[in-house]
C-alpha cells in the first residue's frame, strides 16, 4: 500500500513527456503544448519559493544569533557587523531578483490562459519552441530582444 502512494505521488509530481519528441510540432492551441509550459513555469515558480524560504530561514537565525550574543564568546567586531550587512544586503537583492522572477511566471501563466503566451507582445509573431523551453516567461521573440537590446545600446 505505501509503495503504491509513493509512485502515486512520483507520478502527480513528474514533469510531462516533451509533447513533440520526434514528431510535428504541435499548435499553440494544442492542451499538450499549454500543459507542457505551465509544468515549466510552475515547477521554476517552486523552486523560487523553496529558495525564498530557505533565505528567510537562514536570515532569520543569524539575526537571533547576533542580537542573542549566542554566536561568539567574543564581543561583535566592527568588521563583522560590516559583512553581517554586506550579507544581509546581498539576500535583500537576491530576494528582490527572485520576486521580480515570480511575478514573470505568474504574469506567463495568466498568457497561458488567456492564450497569448508563446507569441511575441511586440511583433505578434510566434516565439521559437527552442526559447520558450530557454525561457518559459519569455514574452519576445529572439528578434524583437534582439532590436531591443540594439536601441538600449545605441542610446548609451
Amino acid at each position: 500500500m505505501a509503495n503504491e502512494n509513493n509512485k502515486k505521488r512520483t507520478e502527480a509530481t513528474e514533469k510531462p513527456t516533451h509533447p513533440w519528441p520526434d514528431g510535428p510540432k504541435p499548435t499553440l492551441y494544442a492542451p499538450e503544448w499549454k500543459e507542457y509550459f505551465r509544468h515549466l513555469i510552475v515547477e521554476r515558480r517552486k523552486e523560487i519559493l523553496r529558495e525564498l524560504g530557505y533565505l528567510r530561514e537562514s536570515s532569520m537565525e543569524q539575526t537571533s544569533d547576533t542580537y542573542s550574543g549566542d554566536s561568539s564568546t567574543y564581543s561583535y567586531h566592527m568588521a563583522d557587523q560590516g559583512t553581517d550587512a554586506q550579507e544581509r544586503e546581498k539576500a535583500f537583492l537576491f530576494a528582490s531578483r527572485e520576486g521580480k522572477m515570480l511575478t514573470l511566471l505568474e504574469q506567463a501563466v495568466e498568457r497561458i490562459d488567456n492564450g497569448t503566451y508563446g507569441y511575441c507582445m511586440d511583433t505578434g509573431a510566434p516565439i521559437e519552441f527552442r526559447r520558450l523551453e530557454a525561457i518559459p516567461h519569455a514574452k519576445l521573440s529572439i528578434e524583437a530582444k534582439r532590436r531591443l537590446e540594439e536601441a538600449k545600446n545605441n542610446i548609451e
